[in-house]
């Protein structure tokens, strides 16, 4: 079976993050197991200095696996390698309905396009035929594809089900 995916694209401000943890939230609340992948432009760390797994990574481990009862998190240092194209960060994932992936703003993927119209950003939609819908808080009447107020998580969500086949 092929994963279900989702992007959820837009540049900085836009609304991503609480697009996606919206959408998450409604979508597993309607029963579906949703999990999400977050491309950053920018370093990151899950750890910090001081902490066990951080000085792991800072002696040269190659991965530190993190393991309590409530949740685990694996850390994988890339040191020299490239970053990990999309699909092999897909098939990393355990079995789910969807998955959501923020950010990937190029990627070959069905997008809604998150937008703030605060924000003088250039648009996806129109430019990038992966974008099937918008969430604005602009004139819908305006977008070259469905479009849908970014506060209306339930509309996005019942577009989502039906693009991606979850069913209600």
């Amino acid at each position: 079976m092929t994963q279900k995916v989702l992007g959820i694209a837009g540049y900085k401000n836009a609304g991503k993050t609480t697009l996606t943890a919206s959408l998450v939230a409604e979508l597993t609340g309607r029963g579906h197991k949703v999990s999400t992948i977050k491309h950053a432009h920018h370093h990151f760390d899950l750890d910090h200095p001081g902490r066990d797994s951080y000085r792991h990574r800072e002696a040269g481990a190659h991965e530190v696996a993190i393991v309590s009862r409530n949740r685990w998190a694996l850390i994988h240092e890339l040191r020299t390698e490239d970053e990990p194209p999309m699909d092999e960060m897909l098939a990393k994932l355990a079995p789910c309905d969807l998955v959501i992936i923020e950010g990937y703003r190029h990627g070959q993927i069905p997008k809604i396009e998150a937008v703030n119209e605060e924000m003088d950003h250039p648009r996806l939609a129109g430019e990038d035929e992966n974008v099937v819908a918008v969430a604005t808080n602009g004139d819908l009447a305006a977008e070259p594809v469905p479009a849908f107020d970014r506060d209306d998580i339930g509309a996005i969500a019942d577009f989502v089900s039906e693009l991606t086949g979850l069913g209600s």
